[in-house]
């Protein structure tokens, strides 16, 4: 049973405060975004996620699966084929990614200004 404690943001020993910092990392965020509504391969991810590792990508995928956002399917093949998809949580969170990427792309070009002025 979920506590009052253990919804509190605020203290350091929350289950709220671990998830958070489970997933708000830029890895977490664009594996949300790409896997969107699709059902994709590891390999698909990581080609898709530009610049991410095979270890960041395994490390964040199988976070993501801890927490409830990803679910992992393996079909008995040979090779066995892996496939990712989001969760009901994880379309939530989605919700929520895709709104940090239109605030990132609306506020682009102040960051980039704000950016250039200090490092005057």
């Amino acid at each position: 049973m979920v506590t009052k404690q253990d919804a509190d943001l605020s203290r350091a020993d929350s289950l709220a405060r671990e998830i958070f910092s489970d997933v708000a990392n830029k890895w977490a965020f664009l594996i949300i975004e790409t896997l969107g509504d699709r059902t994709l391969r590891f390999s698909e991810l990581r080609d898709a996620v530009e610049g991410i590792s095979h270890k960041m990508l395994t490390q964040n995928l199988r976070m993501l699966e801890r927490n409830g956002l990803v679910e992992r399917e393996v079909h008995p093949t040979v090779p066995p084929r892996v496939e990712y998809t989001l969760t009901e949580p994880g379309q939530g969170l989605r919700a929520t990614v895709d709104s940090m990427c239109g605030w990132t792309q609306r506020y682009l070009a102040d960051i980039e200004a704000a950016r250039g002025r200090f490092a005057r």
